[in-house]
């Protein structure tokens, strides 16, 4: 039985490792939250058993959590890189057919040659409809639109667009060669209730589900949405000095079992040469 048990040791420090080691090779991505294998121990006994005399039974991993904390600040000169100061995220969609709706922390925007402004996946930055006060008028997903920047003024193809801007409470704001400006709308961000139930995609993207719950959305500024920095990103929240140290006690750990079980097999190989 000593196999079994360590050999879930083993197969518990090699996932550890595993997730140390996606942790370590991610600490440069944009928006990188770094994960956490959790584990728990195996107990197994008949009700006319005393637990007294009976030894667990190894160890199994309950799941990998992501850990949603802020991560550091990167300075940019483009004014669509955005970070965000909360717990907000971004939200982008994806190309016709599917139109695939996810959740973003990495904020590195780029304009297409269409207008349209899109992340690193080439999914659409959604905008939240605002009035002429630049208070948001629709809170919900339906009414979330592609973030798409007009080439000129509007009405005067000959007043080209020249700047924009992007306020901390997400307002889009567009300047055009005559000195007039257009408000776009808000970016539109999500919170979920239970974060740690997203169900992640890659590049910093995520999905919601069951577990995660339906998604808040608001503009930045409300609530814990958090406030849009223009001109920054967000790096990963990955402490390579913690990282180190934990894989090294995953390397331990994964020693250790490797030893029970080449004392158990020693063990057994004297039993089994015994005359």
């Amino acid at each position: 039985m000593s196999f079994y048990t360590s050999l879930s040791g083993l197969k518990g420090a090699q996932t550890d490792m595993s997730v140390v080691s996606n942790n370590i090779a991610n600490a440069g991505s944009v928006g990188f939250k770094r994960s956490k294998a959790q584990f728990g121990d195996i107990f197994a006994a008949s009700p006319n058993q005393s637990t007294k005399t009976i030894a667990g039974q190894g160890t199994r991993l309950n799941g990998i959590t992501q850990q949603f904390t802020q991560g550091s600040y990167e300075a940019s000169e483009k004014t669509l890189d955005m970070a965000i100061v909360g717990e907000g995220m971004f939200i982008v969609k994806g190309a016709p057919p599917t139109n695939a709706v996810s959740y973003s922390r990495n904020g590195a925007f780029t304009p297409l040659p269409d207008g349209r402004v899109v992340d690193t996946t080439g999914a659409t930055l959604q905008l939240l409809p605002v009035d002429a006060n630049g208070d948001v008028t629709n809170r919900t997903l339906a009414g979330a639109f592609d973030l798409v920047l007009p080439p000129h003024a509007p009405g005067l193809p000959d007043v080209a667009l020249i700047n924009m801007s992007v306020g901390l409470d997400g307002l889009v704001t567009a300047t055009f060669a005559d000195g007039s400006n257009q408000k776009m709308g808000k970016i539109a961000m999500a919170t979920f209730p239970a974060m740690e139930g997203l169900r992640p995609t890659g590049d910093a993207h995520w999905q919601s589900t069951g577990d995660s719950g339906a998604p808040k959305i608001d503009s930045p500024g409300s609530g814990a949405m958090g406030a849009v920095r223009s001109g920054a990103l967000e790096r990963s929240n990955v402490d390579i000095t913690e990282e180190l140290v934990m894989l090294m006690a995953a390397q331990r750990n994964f020693q250790a079992n490797a030893k029970a079980i080449e004392g158990a097999s020693q063990l057994t190989q004297t039993i089994i040469g015994m005359r």
